[in-house]
């Protein structure tokens, strides 16, 4: 990223080679939408490249780029001022249940099926936690970068938001 500050803007199809799957399924696990992630990683790129005198290389270059994609996310909600607080589970059901890269995500177990059920049942803040953490497999001082809070905040809410998924999906296998 720094020679793309630099003015190698070539090195940025290389930054989305590295980059854009990791970015689609942390975006897709937030949206639930294949079309519309895969407008946002473009979204997110364009940033980049925008912003990129932004870009310091004092921290990661993953957590610049988590940073900008949820900016892109949340941006995305206001901008349509949808209601991304807790959806009936009924709702969700329709949504995950249909389409070839649902079915593929949830290889139609009903356990995976529960536990995705669970997952979007959660706040969008603290599904994009678990999605960092557990999908994204980010550190969690590099969240804790991302959300600008401290490490122990991160921990706290992390488990906070597994105990929250548990009680959940406890409530849908019952």
């Amino acid at each position: 990223m720094l020679r793309v500050k630099d003015g190698d803007l070539d090195r940025m199809s290389l930054l989305y080679e590295r980059y854009h799957k990791h970015l689609f399924g942390f975006l897709f696990r937030l949206s639930k939408e294949r079309e519309l992630s895969e407008d946002m990683v473009q979204n997110v790129f364009f940033k980049m490249l925008k912003y990129r005198k932004g870009f310091t290389g004092s921290g990661e270059f993953k957590t610049w780029m988590y940073h900008i994609a949820r900016n892109v996310f949340y941006d995305h909600y206001r901008k349509e001022k949808r209601n991304s607080a807790r959806v009936k589970l009924k709702d969700i059901e329709d949504k995950t249940g249909g389409g070839e890269l649902a079915d593929a995500f949830l290889e139609k177990s009903q356990e995976l099926k529960n536990l995705q059920v669970a997952l979007d049942s959660l706040s969008t803040e603290n599904r994009e936690l678990l999605v960092l953490c557990r999908f994204q497999e980010l550190k969690h001082s590099e969240i804790a970068k991302i959300l600008n809070v401290s490490e122990g905040a991160v921990k706290v809410r992390v488990h906070r938001a597994m105990n929250e998924l548990k009680n959940i999906y406890l409530e849908i296998e019952n």
